[in-house]
């Protein structure tokens, strides 16, 4: 094999290998958080992008929520995140008794649907990306929120039931 004679295209490492942009989790002032919401009966996703990730951005995601879902009561199952059962959280959902929570044991995330929904999220808005801005996350989001639910179906928990297999005929013949 011949060695590189020229600079790699940008994007490409020094080897020759596409570099991947993992998504960052780390704190900081240019953060943006996506909250959603799966309502599990036909697979519909409701989601809004927040500064930061406190008491404040939850409650306009419960408003959206609600929004979003006119008529019955609205189950929301979340984790124990201090912004889920703050007082003003508490308070603000005293006025909304349509909204219940549902808080799922620590460790035990792949109790809530919403994880594998984030997981198709991910790989459809954020894998691969480098976005220079929230509003580019935030556009990012509604565009992923809008193609999955254009093609949204209602989800189950667990591996649906293998398919029933034909058994071929057998003939005996007797002699």
């Amino acid at each position: 094999m011949i060695p590189r004679t020229f600079p790699p295209a940008p994007g490409w490492s020094p080897g020759g290998h596409r570099i991947k942009a993992e998504p960052d989790y780390s704190r900081g002032p240019e953060k943006t958080w996506v909250y959603g919401g799966l309502r599990i009966a036909d697979g519909h996703e409701v989601t809004m992008t927040a500064r930061s990730r406190n008491s404040a951005y939850y409650q306009q995601f419960l408003q959206l929520l609600e929004e979003a879902n006119p008529t019955g009561d609205i189950y929301v199952v979340t984790d124990n995140l201090s912004s889920h059962s703050s007082l003003s959280t508490r308070t603000w959902l005293e006025d909304h008794p349509r909204i219940r929570h549902v808080f799922i044991p620590v460790g035990a995330c792949w109790l809530n649907l919403q994880e594998g929904w984030w997981r198709i999220f991910r790989k459809a808005a954020l894998a691969g990306q480098s976005y220079s801005g929230p509003d580019e996350i935030a556009q990012a989001t509604r565009l992923a929120t809008a193609q999955l639910n254009a093609r949204a179906r209602p989800w189950t928990w667990g591996r649906p039931a293998p398919p029933v297999r034909q058994t071929r005929r057998r003939y005996v013949y007797l002699l």
